[in-house]
C-alpha cells in the first residue's frame, strides 16, 4: 500500500515538472493557442503515466527479487522470520544433537512470531538478540557435543522462560489499554530481557571454557617447544 502511494506521488511529482517544464518551453516558443496548451497537457499526461509504469516495474521485480531470496535463504536454514540465522533442521547431526537443533529452532520461531508481532522497538531489538545468542548457541551443540548438558538446562529453563514472559507482553501490549498492572508487568518484562541477554551471553561464554584451556595448552606446549630448540627468542606467546 505505501509503495502504490509513493509510486502515485512520485509520478505526480514528475508530471506536475513536466507540465511546468512544458508550459515554459510552449510560452519560449509561443504556442499560445488551444491546440498547443493540449498538447502540452497531453505530454504531461503521458510523462507521467510512463513514469508509474516504469516505477511500479521496477516495484514488482525488487520484491520479487526479494522473496527469491528469502526463499532460497530459508530453504538453506539460514534466516528465520526476522533474518536471525537458523541451523538447518532438515540436516541431521546425530541423535543427541538432532533433539537440541529441533527445540532450538523452534524457540527461534516462536520468537521470530512475537519480533514481528510486538511494535515496541526498543523490544524488538532486545529479541533480536536473544534470538542471535540463541543460535549461537545452537551452533555450539554441533560443533562441540560435549557442551550439550549446559545446552539442555539453557533450553529447558531459561529459553522457554523468555518466550513465556515475551508472549505476556504481546498479549498486554495488544490489549490496547493502560492500567498500573499492564505497565507494570510490561516495564518489567522489558527490564528482565536486558538481564536475559546479560545471562545467554554468559552463558554462550562459558560453553568455550573447554576451547580456552586447550587453546592454553597449546600455546604452553608451543612455547615450551620453542624454548627447548633456543627459538623462543626474547618473549614466548603470550597465553594471558
Amino acid at each position: 500500500m505505501n509503495n502504490k502511494r509513493n509510486i502515485k506521488q512520485l509520478a505526480a511529482a514528475i508530471g506536475v515538472g513536466a507540465y511546468v517544464g512544458l508550459w515554459v518551453l510552449a510560452a519560449l516558443m509561443g504556442w499560445t493557442n488551444v491546440i498547443n496548451i493540449l498538447i502540452v497537457f497531453t505530454a504531461a499526461a503521458a510523462a507521467a503515466g510512463l513514469t508509474a509504469l516504469i516505477l511500479r516495474g521496477h516495484s514488482k521485480r525488487q520484491a520479487k527479487k526479494l522473496q527469491r531470496e528469502l526463499a532460497k535463504q530459508e530453504k538453506n536454514g539460514q534466516a528465520s522470520k526476522n533474518g536471525a540465522p537458523t541451523v538447518d533442521t532438515k540436516k541431521s547431526y546425530g541423535p543427541e544433537i538432532d533433539p537440541v537443533v529441533q527445540e532450538g529452532n523452534r524457540a527461534l520461531s516462536e520468537m521470530g512470531r512475537l519480533y514481528m508481532s510486538i511494535k515496541d522497538p526498543q523490544v524488538r531489538q532486545k529479541i533480536n538478540e536473544i534470538m542471535r545468542i540463541t543460535d549461537k548457541i545452537i551452533q555450539d551443540a554441533i560443533a562441540d557435543p560435549s557442551d550439550i548438558p549446559q545446552i539442555r538446562q539453557f533450553m529447558n529453563y531459561y529459553l522457554p522462560t523468555t518466550i513465556k514472559l515475551l508472549n505476556a507482553y504481546d498479549r498486554m501490549g495488544s490489549a490496547g489499554v493502560q492500567g498500573e498492572n499492564i505497565d507494570k508487568s510490561m516495564k518489567n518484562i522489558n527490564e528482565m530481557l536486558d538481564a536475559a541477554i546479560e545471562a545467554y551471553k554468559k552463558r554462550l561464554d562459558s560453553l568455550f571454557e573447554n576451547q580456552a584451556l586447550d587453546i592454553e595448552t597449546d600455546i604452553e606446549v608451543m612455547n615450551t617447544m620453542l624454548a627447548r630448540e633456543g627459538l623462543a627468542g626474547n618473549k614466548d606467546f603470550d597465553i594471558r
